[in-house]
């Protein structure tokens, strides 16, 4: 007798070729099963949680806010890939193009998963067929800084101030990052000639604000928060529906007069075809991090919102809508990256 893939077969004597040559070619249907079912569980070895933006930006931030959690829920290692570029199409490609088996996920954003579809000719991926939907993470507003030399300390002697100027230079990290987003909104609602000037990195964009090089950025709470609280720069409203616990006395736009709402967004996707089973498991262990209190905690200390989806289905019609909300603005504001 003899083995073959933890088969036990019979060795047939040469008296019958013909019913040991059957035998022989069912061995790979006979096998497959047992393969399939020696398969270890899920999550079984290190996950790769691909971030699309800069190391130490705010979406990286919440990353590993949320995951060393999700990783704790797991039972397994989670480590943050960060690859910036183009947009966040550098990093969502390789997403897209990973294996559909759980351990690659990727940072959905506002930029990536709504946006780019519209201002890019050419993209490297189909946002709406090249992901799964996980949950939402965070809702991220933003907060309106000017430099500190500016002769406005309201939103409405910034209009003034910038309509007197002629044009306003305003500084995003990049072509539909929600900090574009929310200055074309405002150019659009206001009426003052706003010209994009779009930046590799936060870095270099708060500099270049605190010293006068361009007139206002609506930047990530937690990129501009030291610098506001320091004296560097001025704060005059936030972008979001409410007002913010980190800066309570700041307006929204719409109590300063400005009619117009912007929030940036994270959230985690996979690649399309992951079986429904590591999704949903996956799915519970998101909503359960940001369930915690203590993750919860940080993120608000960011000046981000926790907000998880109840369904993956939820998830993913939001960031449908989110993607019809932006064409028209998009449209309006002609706004392109190419």
């Amino acid at each position: 007798m003899r083995t073959t893939k933890n088969i036990e077969v019979q060795t047939m004597p040469l008296a019958f070729p013909l019913r040991r040559r059957a035998l022989l070619a069912a061995l790979p249907l006979l096998s497959a099963p047992a393969v399939l079912r020696a398969q270890p569980a899920w999550p079984s070895r290190t996950i790769r949680f691909i971030n699309p933006g800069p190391a130490g930006g705010a979406g990286s931030v919440t990353a590993r806010i949320v995951m060393e959690r999700v990783s704790a829920i797991l039972g397994q290692t989670i480590v943050i890939d960060d690859r910036p570029g183009a947009g966040t199409n550098i990093g969502m490609t390789a997403v897209a193009q990973s294996a559909p088996d759980g351990y690659t996920l990727g940072l959905s954003s506002i930029a990536s998963n709504a946006v780019n579809k519209w201002i890019y000719k050419d993209m490297p991926f189909n946002p709406d067929r090249d992901f799964a939907a996980v949950s939402l993470m965070v809702l991220v507003p933003n907060i309106m800084v000017v430099p500190v030399s500016t002769p406005a300390d309201t939103v409405a002697e910034f209009i003034a101030y910038g309509k007197k100027r002629g044009s306003i230079d305003f500084g995003s990290v990049g072509a539909g990052s929600s900090q574009h987003l929310a200055g074309a909104q405002f150019a659009l609602a206001t009426g003052i000639d706003m010209q994009h000037v779009p930046y590799t990195n936060s870095g270099q964009l708060n500099t270049d604000l605190m010293e006068g090089r361009t007139q206002v950025v609506f930047q990530s709470i937690s990129a501009v928060a030291e610098m506001v609280k320091s004296g560097r720069m001025k704060a005059l409203a936030v972008t979001g529906t409410q007002r913010l616990d980190a800066f309570p006395e700041l307006p929204t736009l719409v109590e300063a007069g400005v009619d117009i709402t912007s929030t940036g967004w994270f959230g985690v996707v996979t690649p399309a075809g992951v079986p429904d089973p590591i999704l949903d498991k996956l799915h519970q262990a998101v909503v359960a991090a940001i369930a915690d209190d203590q993750v919860r905690q940080k993120l608000s200390m960011l000046g981000s919102v926790p907000r998880s989806s109840p369904t993956r289905e939820n998830f993913a019609a939001f960031m449908q809508a989110e993607t019809m909300k932006y064409r028209d603005v998009i449209k309006a504001s002609g706004a392109s990256a190419n």
